[in-house]
């Protein structure tokens, strides 16, 4: 179920990815690894948040929306 948190897929989450919309495609490397790890450190408090089954475990994706950007004060 998407956009919710989900404790026991957290607990097995292996993998985090962030997909970032074209709208942010001339973002430094930098800017968005610590936009990222923001983001990654409160999963429960991103927008638009999935689980991705793997043979591991779970792999956490966060696709990147202005309302996480501006929770997590960058511009």
């Amino acid at each position: 179920m998407p956009n919710a948190i989900d404790p026991y897929r957290e607990a097995l989450v292996v993998e985090h990815h962030t997909l970032w919309p074209d709208d942010y495609e001339d973002w430094s490397q930098a800017d968005k690894a610590r936009v990222e790890a923001l983001l990654h450190a409160a999963p429960a408090e991103a927008s638009d948040l999935d689980y991705v089954r793997q043979h591991t475990g779970f792999a956490r994706v966060i696709t990147v929306t202005p309302a996480d950007l501006d929770r997590v004060s960058v511009s």
